[in-house]
């Protein structure tokens, strides 16, 4: 097994520019974050100029598949091979393949160019938390990985602003040519800062485990994109995708118990904080995505104001989430992490159980106000899941764990969109079967095209027909006797989907603040050169 050593002095004078390598990762992370949001707002314009509207999601999707899954790979290599070199190819690939993007000519250079970009950003974003957990003992990192934290929060509450900012000011292209300079200059601060590692004995690096996650993540990740809204879930191609993923799971699980140095080794999923921590991650992430996704559609449809409006009611939670996560890493040393953790884990599910009282009267404060717990609750238990496994683990194996921190909370939040757009889309379907149709049926013949158009879409895209209510447009094109007569039944269903898609994500995150109560005791160190392995703390 190749040992890692550093060819500087341990612990303290092994960073000797704290200050710079701050600076460096505040500015990669920022940025990495950043390129999450703020190409949403450039899309329209993009779609404008090259056209290609059906292949619009793939901007997104080719983004966030390349980027899920390279991640406990990057993890696993910076164990291996060093961070500084992991990190800084990481920031290389990001900078070039954003050079890509803004030359692209066309839709498909675009969408694979945007794929390149998503390896990079994958290797960064858990880059900067498992050098602050190399850099401060734990107590220190319980601040620091607060105050990165809430720069995650920032980058939700300002891209969309500096994305129409950009596209205003100059066009679309400079989305991506901004990250140049940026990239560059945390580029440079990273390469001088970061110590070089130097590896002892043969590195053996497990391509047959990394080329079985990859197809096995992919698979799953496509399946679930487009099963139901592209393809039916029983259709040849959606159930093709998850037979892949599961083969390809199996394999994956096969090859990491006999790999030398496994992706993802299979005894970490022994250790009870490992595996209790990540499933914390991953319910959490799959319930909030209904907060995040259904809220402004509520708002828009409901409430009836501006999708930009809309956008301002999720800003209250993010600003909450970020003043929490760095309150979070001050008193977590007070009341411990299980106390802290179960404390956030129940206050998300009280900002839940709130969401699931949004009615026809609510107003924009009052749901502003819900957002505002939600945010408290995941400011608390958001520094921590990565803090808890950091504590609990040898700096052998520092970057597996706080890789896979992220990884599950990623695969959390797909699933999480995936599921709740499901109970979204089944539950509409049902209402607006017994109360839209047959007010339909009953119009006069010559509207039995656009009754036709309207049954089809209940069966097939319900959430379409709820976009006449956030178009005014559309509205002013029906008679205004019909829009009076559908309008309310589409506003009563809306909202009663709504209701059980939020009632669904209070219960995973409910399951989420059971396991707290069996996260075990974990003490912050204040020595930051813990180079043992722990003993295997299984669930009893």
């Amino acid at each position: 097994m190749g040992e890692l050593t550093p060819d500087t002095d341990k612990n303290a004078g092994l960073y000797r520019n704290r200050s710079l390598l701050i600076a460096g990762l505040i500015i990669a992370m920022l940025f990495g974050a950043l390129e999450g949001t703020i190409v949403g707002t450039a899309m329209p314009t993009i779609v404008g100029e090259f056209g290609g509207l059906g292949l619009m999601t793939w901007l997104t999707t080719a983004y966030m598949l390349t980027s899920t899954v390279v991640v406990p790979v990057a993890g696993k290599l910076a164990d291996l091979i060093g961070r500084r070199t992991v990190y800084v190819t990481g920031l290389t690939i990001f900078i070039v393949s954003s050079a890509l993007c803004g030359m692209s000519q066309n839709m498909t250079e675009l969408i694979l160019f945007r794929g390149l970009q998503g390896i990079g950003g994958g290797i960064m974003m858990p880059m900067a938390m498992i050098i602050i957990g190399d850099m401060f003992t734990g107590k220190q990192r319980a601040k620091w990985q607060g105050v990165f934290g809430a720069l995650f929060g920032l980058s939700s509450v300002i891209g969309p602003q500096v994305g129409g900012w950009i596209v205003d000011a100059w066009n679309w292209r400079w989305v991506f040519y901004i990250n140049l300079p940026v990239g560059i200059i945390a580029t440079i601060f990273i390469a001088l800062a970061l110590p070089k590692h130097q590896s002892k004995g043969k590195v053996t690096f497990d391509i047959p485990g990394i080329l079985s996650m990859i197809v096995g993540v992919v698979s799953l990740l496509l399946a679930l994109t487009f099963g139901g809204v592209d393809y039916p879930w029983g259709s040849w191609q959606i159930l093709s995708l998850f037979a892949l993923s599961v083969i390809s799971l199996l394999l994956f699980v096969r090859f990491e118990s006999k790999a030398e140095e496994p992706i993802l080794p299979i005894r970490l999923f022994k250790n009870r904080t490992f595996t209790v921590i990540n499933g914390i991650g991953f319910l959490m992430s799959v319930g909030m995505f209904g907060a995040i996704m259904f809220v402004p559609l509520f708002m828009q449809g409901i409430v009836g104001i501006s999708p930009s409006a809309s956008g301002t009611v999720m800003t209250p939670m993010m600003i909450t989430m970020i003043a929490a996560s760095m309150i979070g890493g001050q008193l977590v040393h007070k009341i411990g992490v299980r106390n802290q953790m179960i404390a956030g884990m129940i206050v998300m599910a009280a900002g839940f159980f709130l969401l699931t009282n949004l009615g026809m009267d609510t107003s924009k404060l009052t749901a502003s106000s819900y957002m505002v717990v939600m945010g408290l609750g995941m400011g608390l238990v958001m520094p921590l899941l990565t803090l808890s496994l950091q504590e609990s683990f040898p700096k052998s194996e520092l970057g597996v764990v706080t890789s896979s921190s992220q990884f599950f909370r990623q695969i959390g939040g797909t699933f999480g969109m995936t599921i709740l757009g499901a109970v979204m889309n089944h539950r509409s379907t049902d209402l607006l079967s017994e109360n839209l149709v047959p007010m339909l049926k009953q119009l006069p013949a010559e509207a039995q095209a656009m009754t036709g158009e309207m049954t089809h879409l209940v069966e097939t895209n319900p959430q379409q027909l709820y976009s006449m209510l956030l178009s005014p447009e559309t509205l002013a094109k029906l008679p205004e006797a019909l829009v009076q007569r559908i309008g309310p039944i589409l506003k009563t269903s809306l909202v009663d989907s709504l209701h059980s898609v939020f009632w669904l994500g209070l219960g995973f995150i409910v399951l989420g603040a059971v396991l707290t109560f069996f996260v075990g005791k974990i003490k912050l160190s204040d020595r930051n050169d813990r180079q043992t392995e722990p003993e295997a703390e299984t669930a009893q």
